[in-house]
């Protein structure tokens, strides 16, 4: 447990009954912990006493705080559509060559799709449009960054809010490969 604030690690103990699996010991160390958190906030009608009672049975670990914060996860905020429609892998957009990558993979489809051609107007307007929405993308890049577990729901205690699971999961993988300890 890291509590909000602070930079001491706690850790809870409770020993495995025999013949029972570790969520029904966790289940039942939770209960006890619980009740003692509301004996306390009953007679004191304080909470900070109460979690200080609770943290008064933990023991105090010795290990980083930086080895328990979830890690930083900066995914790019760009139309999918878009990297779709030039053929445009993900993993390209932290690179220095943006837009050479971006102005070959337009010329690329331009060359197939361009009315002139004998390819679709149509197809051809969506290639243009995802072309120059990337290329300002590239100009002035925007990341959403994300803390905690990408593919699951995460309480952020700092804002004292729910996160919910980004939807480009394969992105956000692929962005926690490139991250390391």
């Amino acid at each position: 447990m890291l509590p909000y604030g602070s930079n001491d690690i706690y850790s809870f103990f409770y020993p495995r009954s025999p013949g029972k699996n570790p969520a029904e010991d966790f289940g039942h160390m939770a209960d006890l912990l619980g009740d003692l958190w509301w004996a306390e906030k009953r007679r004191t009608n304080k909470r900070y006493i109460a979690s200080h009672r609770v943290l008064e049975r933990a023991f105090r670990n010795r290990a980083s705080v930086l080895s328990v914060k979830p890690i930083m996860v900066k995914v790019p905020s760009v139309k999918v559509s878009s990297l779709t429609d030039l053929e445009i892998n993900k993993s390209v957009l932290t690179s220095p060559d943006l837009q050479k990558i971006i102005k070959n993979a337009y010329r690329q489809q331009a060359k197939e799709h361009h009315p002139d051609l004998g390819g679709d107007a149509f197809k051809f307007r969506k290639i243009y449009k995802a072309y120059e929405e990337l290329t300002n993308w590239a100009k002035t890049p925007i990341f959403l960054k994300r803390c905690g577990f990408p593919d699951k729901w995460f309480y952020n205690g700092n804002t004292n809010r729910w996160i919910q699971p980004l939807p480009l999961r394969k992105a956000v993988d692929e962005a926690c490969l490139r991250i390391s300890w």
